[in-house]
């Protein structure tokens, strides 16, 4: 590489920025991996899937899978100091697919957002003198709500037929006032509709200036949540009933569980996303990335683990008032945030207090998750297209662009239909099988066409520490096996379709059943990112000229082994951020062996 490249390759990097501290880079982190997986899906999986005898798959998981694909994913983002997807660029320019196809996972991911705008509208709510999901009597209630927080205690939600308890009301006829079905839209929530412009609002303010502005925010979003965990659960182990719940929380009820384990790791993780190599692509170049993945890996698990805690306390405590067992108290998902928890907090000695302590958290939780979500996206686009938004002030344009379009799109779901859309949304665009399928391309495009061993090299010279070598095997054979093996095995059983459609029911009552249209549609969406990888493949390598050996030669090999290897060949950077090539016959390089010893800036 040349002087001149150099002092652009400089300044390209100094445009884009660095976190301003360790802490900053952490707290991010955290505040992205920590969130709503932890607080209602870790626990629910639990509650599902056998109680503690969950536990002992998620655990395994997260060391052979969790941890050695978080290292990868960080220390790619560390070593290129790219984007999700010009990041493969380094590494192996045939599998930017992957990046492509984690930017669309990345964009359905702006829906989350409508959950934040949930929390905020109840929390706005738990103010009020008398909680409105605490009594019967409401403009929106009907003549079969119960009041169960004046209900005698004789009297059990067994003995009613045909009743809906007043938070159910309060969530289904008030909050959402919910339509027929996905068919029926109706009118827009505009209540709602203000709370989801508060949030992207406030997300907007967290990013416009890139992560010098993300990096101050997380001082307080993602550390005051850990202080309502900890105000929660104390609160929670000292309820009457509590340790019911905590029992059949932690009591093993053995299932066959590995599959959800798998997912809740990829889900928690927030593995193969692209996040967690654009948060790392902000790091110094010798920042110990191999440190921080068990320091962050097992916070998130931690936090899964206590917040069970705070989840079983509460179902133990509503289980007693409600005279039934602790697996029939709630369902999964929004009906365990915004129906059993505020109604069990109405039952409570000063509800507002608590009411207002879990939408906080809850609120804050989603606040770190989502505007990490926005900041990788408007990074890896600004990182394809350099020259145009990293001028002064088009980056804080590009932002609010960005944050206006997804907020009008994003009125469709605070609409009467828009939790049918939503759950359409969560159900298909973000299945295990394609986190799978992302994690077992990461894996063969570092482990074995970049070189395992040669990724092994960056890390130790970027963090000094020599990686444990059973990451190494991770990355070339177990994690490729995991994933793989629970397809293949359906399929060799005829039935991984029937598998893929029904692993789990989609639905918003037991009496609703979504029409074909929209499992069609659910299908487009999930193929949408999976079928990027692969398409990108095929286009690059028909666009390739000559020989097919040849196309897959220089599309193994990364753009800067390329430019090196003839120092004839010209290197011209577009403001698309790619490296247009002059013709050259390259060598294979697609395996293990390390060629050159990789410098602070990256060049070998």
């Amino acid at each position: 590489m040349n002087r001149e490249q150099k002092k652009t390759k400089k300044s390209h990097g100094k445009a884009r920025g660095k976190w301003a501290n360790k802490t900053e880079y952490l707290l991010v982190v955290a505040g992205n991996v920590v969130g709503l997986g932890n607080v209602w899906r870790f626990p629910y999986l639990c509650y599902k899937n056998g109680g503690g005898a969950f536990l002992v798959p998620y655990t395994m998981l997260a060391v052979l899978c969790g941890l050695p694909l978080f290292l990868m994913e960080t220390a790619i983002g560390q070593y290129t100091q790219e984007g999700a997807v010009t990041c493969w660029r380094k590494l192996c320019p045939l599998a930017q697919g992957i990046g492509y196809g984690q930017l669309v996972i990345i964009l359905y991911g702006f829906s989350y957002i409508v959950i934040q705008a949930w929390a905020l509208l109840y929390l706005i709510f738990s103010f009020s003198a008398k909680l409105p999901w605490a009594h019967c009597g409401n403009s929106w209630n009907t003549d079969n709500c119960v009041d169960l927080q004046h209900s005698q205690s004789n009297v059990t939600v067994g003995n009613f037929t045909n009743t809906t308890s007043a938070a159910t009301e309060f969530w289904e006829r008030r909050a959402l006032s919910i339509s027929g079905g996905i068919g029926e839209l109706g009118s827009v929530r505009w209540d709602l509709a203000l709370c989801l412009l508060a949030c992207w609002t406030f997300c907007y303010f967290s990013i416009w200036k890139g992560v010098r502005s993300s990096g101050k925010v997380v001082y307080f979003t993602a550390v005051f949540p850990y202080v309502m965990l900890l105000v929660l659960l104390i609160r929670g182990v000292t309820l009457p009933g509590a340790w019911e719940g905590i029992k059949y929380y932690l009591y093993p009820d053995l299932k066959q569980v590995w599959v959800e384990a798998g997912s809740q790791i990829a889900f928690s993780y927030g593995l193969a996303s692209g996040t967690l190599n654009v948060l790392g692509s902000y790091n110094e170049h010798d920042n110990n990335c191999y440190k921080d993945t068990f320091l962050l890996c097992l916070l998130n698990s931690g936090t899964s683990f206590v917040a069970g805690f705070v989840v079983f306390s509460v179902l133990g405590f509503m289980a007693e008032r409600q005279g039934v067992p602790v697996d029939m108290v709630v369902d999964s998902g929004p009906g365990l945030a915004f129906i059993a928890y505020p109604q069990a907090t109405a039952l409570m000695p000063l509800p507002q207090f608590w009411t207002i302590c879990f939408f906080l958290m809850l609120f804050l939780l989603c606040v770190d998750t989502h505007f990490v979500i926005v900041e990788c996206f408007i990074t890896s686009v600004s990182d394809l297209f350099p020259k145009r938004f990293r001028r002064f002030g088009r980056s804080e344009i590009f932002v609010l662009l960005i944050c206006i379009a997804s907020y009008l799109i994003q009125l469709l779901l605070v609409s009467e239909g828009g939790i049918y859309v939503f759950q359409l949304i969560d159900f298909y665009a973000f299945t295990r099988t394609g986190a799978a399928i992302m994690a077992v391309c990461q894996c063969l495009a570092v482990g074995w066409i970049f070189g395992a061993d040669r990724f092994y090299n960056i890390i130790e010279e970027m963090t000094g520490t020599r990686p444990c070598f059973y990451f190494k095997l991770c990355w070339k054979y177990s994690i490729m096996s995991m994933d793989l093996s629970q397809p293949l095995s359906m399929i060799q059983q005829g039935s991984f379709i029937v598998y893929m459609l029904n692993y789990k029911q989609m639905k918003i009552s037991a009496a609703y059943v979504y029409p074909h249209w929209a499992h069609v549609l659910g299908w487009v969406m999930s193929m949408s990112s999976i079928l990027m990888v692969p398409l990108f493949a095929v286009v690059q390598i028909c666009l390739g000229t000559g020989p097919l050996r040849k196309r897959l030669s220089v599309l193994c090999q990364p753009v800067e082994d390329q430019t090196g290897q003839n120092t004839k060949m010209g290197a011209v950077e577009t403001d698309e951020g790619q490296m247009m090539l002059e013709e050259s016959e390259p060598e294979m390089c697609c395996g293990d062996s390390y060629r050159g010893h990789a410098g602070d800036s990256g060049d070998p």
